[in-house]
């Protein structure tokens, strides 16, 4: 009797064990699934964007392509409520990376999680490498909608990201 006792023990020991490292399984897969949706809602948004700015189609050429997910870098925040994203973009004539901030809007039910999200983006820069001859330009666009608030800025210094021009520095 005392065999069997131990037996069926064993049997609900490895069922528990088993149940524990499948809910887990599970759960870090959810949240990669999720991270890869936040990433795609993001980079979609951020994507339409870049492909209307005319400095950064005149820089790396059209078609803009945005690059493999895996060399993508995503932070997110508050409650998933806030992220920061960087990832490859290229062109005929170059490449580069984009840089973003952004919030989400909307509540945060159960049916949030399967529905797409609409993402603000706050800061958003392009860092681009266009290559000529032996020299190589490098770029930096910035393409926030509108300028953020800022109580140390003054009517006479303009808020940085009210500067739409693209700022040159050459390397070698």
């Amino acid at each position: 009797m005392k065999k069997v006792d131990e037996e069926t023990g064993k049997y609900y020991g490895r069922k528990a064990v088993s149940f524990v490292l499948i809910t887990i399984t599970g759960g870090v897969a959810l949240s990669a699934l999720d991270d890869l949706a936040i990433y795609h809602g993001c980079s979609s948004k951020a994507m339409e964007k870049v492909s209307k700015n005319q400095a950064i189609i005149d820089s790396i050429g059209e078609p803009i392509v945005k690059g493999p997910w895996y060399n993508a870098s995503l932070a997110v925040a508050h409650e998933r409520r806030s992220v920061s994203c960087s990832f490859p973009v290229s062109g005929p004539q170059g490449n580069g990376v984009l840089q973003l901030k952004a919030v989400r809007n909307g509540d945060d039910t159960w049916s949030s999680f399967f529905l797409p999200r609409d993402w603000d983006i706050l800061i958003m820069d392009a860092l681009l490498h266009i290559p000529e001859n032996e020299k190589h330009r490098t770029l930096r666009i910035n393409l926030a909608d509108k300028p953020l608030s800022c109580t140390a800025c003054t009517d006479s210094t303009p808020h940085p990201s009210e500067n739409s021009k693209a700022k040159l520095s050459a390397n070698q």
